[in-house]
């Protein structure tokens, strides 16, 4: 079982943590984590992409003041501003990206996988590995990463109640997702094993690829997870 879970006094009353009653009998946790506080900024707002942005944007004003020969003191406060309303910007991304990872716990049990997420209003998400008809794992070469599930048909939640926790560009049929994951093979590996026991079918082995992507222009190389 993970131990890179955070823990909150706002949680206490839980039955169980990231559950929202004790567990039947007959059912077990195999693995609970969450989501990787780095790993949800870079992947989900894209943070280093932001950090570049901003800093072009400065050099900018920086080359085009000096080149149209306004006055140092102008440049230099310009310069401030551009700083100041970036750090502002970039931090107030890494403080939603905290909450977003701080917030939520994923479970999975031998019999099904629990998404706690939410900030202000939590939701708990539970989905039956039956319900569960194929998984991917998109791993970094860092060995973090998401795990998305796809579910049957007819099964529906929308996009807004999931989001970050939901496959990107996968807007008209949601795929809940299991975000900044680390070492996401092992537990991709761990979610095959019990979906394969609890459909009765034949475990398969998790591969990583690094040359393949789980979707266009992904950086993530693609794991099958059931």
């Amino acid at each position: 079982m993970s131990l890179d879970i955070y823990s909150s006094p706002e949680h206490e009353f839980e039955p169980e943590l990231g559950l929202p009653e004790k567990l039947p009998e007959g059912e077990r946790i195999l693995w609970q984590g969450s989501p990787d506080t780095k790993a949800t900024l870079l992947r989900v707002f894209h943070l280093k992409m932001l950090g570049i942005y901003f800093g072009l944007l400065l050099a900018y004003r920086l080359v085009t003041g000096f080149t149209e020969g306004e006055a140092l003191t102008e440049i230099l406060f310009a310069g401030i501003r551009i700083v100041a309303i970036s750090g502002l910007g970039l931090g107030l991304i890494g403080l939603l990206g905290y909450l977003i990872a701080s917030t939520a716990v994923y479970t999975i049990t031998n019999k099904r996988v629990v998404m706690r997420i939410g900030i202000v209003l939590n939701m708990t998400f539970n989905f039956p590995l039956k319900m569960i008809e194929s998984a991917d794992c998109g791993v970094t070469k860092h060995g973090s990463g998401d795990i998305y599930l796809k579910l049957s048909k007819g099964t529906k939640i929308a996009i807004f109640h999931l989001w970050p926790h939901a496959r990107p560009g996968k807007w008209a049929v949601p795929q809940p997702a299991l975000r900044g994951i680390k070492n996401c093979p092992e537990v991709a590996q761990i979610l095959v094993d019990a979906w394969a026991a609890q459909n009765n079918v034949i475990a398969r082995t998790v591969q990583v690829n690094e040359s393949k992507t789980v979707e266009t222009k992904s950086p993530y190389s693609g794991v099958e997870a059931a």
